[in-house]
């Protein structure tokens, strides 16, 4: 499995703890191994689909869009808090 990352992700993903990092990786690994975990979003979000994972007392949200069989990119990962908002202006 190929994972590709966008530069919002990876800024995002240098900036989190130790402990937050752990879910983070943990996710990803979820994704990579089960392609289609995430919920598929339709209108202005179609083709992204969203996972999400808790991380301590927070549920985070994880963007990714499918490539190809083999591969999948991160776009962005956070806290829900204006998650949408921000991922339809980077996608």
């Amino acid at each position: 499995m190929q994972i590709f990352v966008t530069p919002t992700f990876s800024k995002f993903a240098k900036k989190v703890s130790p402990a937050q990092k752990k879910s983070l990786d943990k996710a990803v690994k979820s994704i990579a191994e089960k392609t289609k975990i995430g919920d598929e979003k339709v209108g202005d979000l179609a083709g992204i689909l969203i996972f999400k994972f808790r991380v301590q007392d927070q549920t985070w949200l994880l963007a990714y869009r499918m490539l190809s069989p083999e591969s999948i990119k991160l776009i962005m990962v956070g806290p829900h808090e204006n998650f949408y908002r921000d991922i339809k202006r980077i996608s």
